[in-house]
Order: C-alpha cells, then structure tokens, then sequence
C-alpha cells in the first residue's frame, strides 16, 4: 500500500507547479505592458494586442515588442480578418494596423542596423556608386574599382562642366556614397595615384577608417520585379487613378515612402511622376518627386528613384503588406485593362506621351 504522505507529497507539488506557472503567466504580463507602454503604444492598442497574442498562442507575450517575427505573426493575423471580412475600408481597423506596421518597420530597421553598418572604407564594396566633392572645383561621378587591402581604386570622376584634363594626384577629396539597405557614409581622404585599372583611367585613393554614417533610410524596401505605368502628376488631383495606359516600366522596389523602377529613356531629378500597379490585385496609385536617377547610355534607359507624397493609409498599409510579405502570389497585372480601339488610341497619346516628351528633353 503506498503511504498516505506520498500522495499528499504529490498534491502538494501540482499545487506549487500551477502557483509558479499562474506566477510566471504573471511575470510575463507585467512585463507586456511595461514594455508596451515604453513602445509607445496605449492602453487601448494592448489591450488589442493583448487579444492578439493570445489567439495567435504566442507564449511570452512580452516578445512582440522584441522580436520582428513574433509580431509578423500577429499583424499578418489582422491582415487575413480584414481579408476574410472584407472591413478593409474600417478606419479603426487601419489605424491600429498601422501603429502596427510602424513598430515593425522600427523593429525591422534596428535589426539591419546592426547587420549592414560598416566602419571603414576597406568595407565598401565594388561597383559601389559614389559622389566626390572637390573644394572649389565641384561634385563629380565616381564608382569603387577595385578595394585592396591598402588603398581603394576608384574610376576617374566625371563633371560635364569640368575639364577632362583636370589633375587629380595629390588632392584632398571627400568621398559621399549611399549603401543599399543602410546609410549614406562620407569619408575624407587624398588621391595617391592616377593609374589605370580594369582598362580604364582610375584613382588610387587613401582608405579611411573613420567613416561618419549620415542620413539613415527612413523605410524598409523589398525588391520587387512588377510591370507599370508612369504618368505626369495632375495638379487636380495627385492620387487620382488613371484609367488609360500611361508609359510602360518596371518596378524594381518598393516601400511606403517610395519605389524605384526602370524606365526608357532618360529621365531628370525633380520631376512630379506618379506610378500605378497592381498588388494582390488592388490597383496602387503612388506619386511622388524623382530624387535620383541612373542613367545607362548603352541601354538608353533610367534607374528612376521617386519620394512618394503621403499615401492613404489603406494603400500604405496595402504596401506595407508587400513589403513583409503579407500578400499571396499574383500574376504581373497592371493596374487595369484597356481593351479594343479605344485602348490603343489612348494608349498612344494621354500623359504617356507627355511623359515621353519630359524624358526626352
């Protein structure tokens, strides 16, 4: 017969395991809302959260606030409600799903942060585009050669308004760049030698391990291979849909605060464009201004970089979607289809053929 104690020893037990797990289940509320509330979020959102985490059976719910993944589990749990019920004009709904998107976009950039920044110039890479700024003569076009172990070979830089015999060795530059998925860098530094690498007229330059880290990217980009169309942006009414073919391209990445893409021809800075396409089937209306623009003679086309205006937060959330991969696969539709004899003539004229005049000139 087993002693009477040996089952009392056993409750006992059972009794201090549910008392340490309602503790812990404790613990880890506390922690949620002491750290959701340094997040910025208010009571409310979670309380929303809150319901959340506990259908999405995220075990410590403290995580959400710092773990990328653990709240992608929990926005794309909304993203699939409001497509299941179709409330996705609901503006209480958007907000918070924007409060949501904005923290994982924060949460997303900490994290690249940490994996892309670089600290000297022995870390850029070949091909890396680059800006020289010569007191007193101007910025010129460069790109990174070759990166050796003792200096870095750079190809001559290029001003249209600069004589193409300027002397080079022997010159204090400053050396501008722009990192794809992190940050602009800047670096001082002095041309050793003019030499020619790869067959063609190069700089040697003096490597520095002290770069200074400027203007950080404001958004998370997801590249993107989608067919578009370019317009001229209307005065009236910038985020207006257009409903005939406007300048074919092709989107290359996208975010909620722009996109690049491809484009013939040869495109300026400045200009006030707005792009359209297609994601999961809704059609998307971005405009913007062009910020930069890579210009390839040989194939007479532009890498276009555009600053999107404020979008409505039904299509930047739409975006934002995208950009974390929330979104099922789709075909590569454009925006709309315009079919018959009217399609071709509109698509000949419009702002597409205002737009071809603008790149041409």
């Amino acid at each position: 017969m087993i002693p009477f104690f040996f089952f009392s020893a056993i409750i006992i037990l059972g009794a201090v395991f549910l008392m340490r797990k309602k503790k812990e289940n404790s613990g880890s509320w506390i922690q949620f809302y002491a750290k959701g509330k340094e997040a910025g979020f208010s009571m409310r959102e979670m309380e929303q959260l809150r319901r959340l985490v506990v259908s999405c059976n995220i075990s410590d719910p403290s995580t959400i606030f710092t773990s990328q993944s653990h709240l992608e589990v929990c926005i794309r749990s909304v993203v699939n409600a409001v497509r299941i019920s179709g409330e996705s004009d609901d503006p209480g709904i958007q907000d918070f799903l924007s409060r949501l998107f904005d923290y994982c976009k924060e949460l997303g950039m900490r994290n690249s942060d940490k994996k892309n920044t670089i600290t000297t110039s022995r870390q850029i890479s070949e091909g890396q585009s680059l800006r020289i700024l010569v007191p007193g003569s101007g910025v010129f076009k460069s790109e990174v050669v070759k990166n050796f172990g003792n200096y870095l070979t750079i190809s001559r830089p290029v001003n249209s308004k600069v004589s193409s015999n300027m002397q080079w060795y022997g010159l204090k530059i400053s050396i501008y760049f722009w990192r794809e998925d992190d940050a602009g860098y800047v670096f001082d530094t002095e041309v050793t030698d003019e030499v020619f690498s790869k067959g063609i007229s190069s700089l040697k330059v003096a490597h520095n391990d002290a770069l200074f880290r400027t203007q950080k990217r404001k958004s998370l980009r997801v590249k993107i291979r989608k067919p578009a169309f370019v317009y001229i942006v209307s005065d009236i009414d910038p985020h207006r849909m257009e409903k005939a073919p406007g300048l074919n391209c092709m989107l290359e990445d996208i975010s909620d605060t722009g996109c690049a893409f491809r484009v013939m021809g040869q495109a300026t800075a400045g200009l006030r464009l707005k792009v359209q396409f297609s994601l999961d089937r809704v059609p998307v209306c971005m405009p913007g201004t062009v910020r930069s623009v890579e210009y390839r003679q040989e194939a007479n086309s532009s890498l276009v970089r555009m600053e999107a205006d404020a979008l409505p937060i039904v299509t930047r959330n739409h975006i934002l979607c995208e950009v974390f991969n929330m979104l099922p696969e789709d075909d590569d539709e454009l925006p709309f289809r315009v079919t018959g004899k009217e399609g071709e003539a509109q698509a000949d004229g419009g702002d597409a053929g205002k737009f071809e005049e603008a790149l041409d000139g």
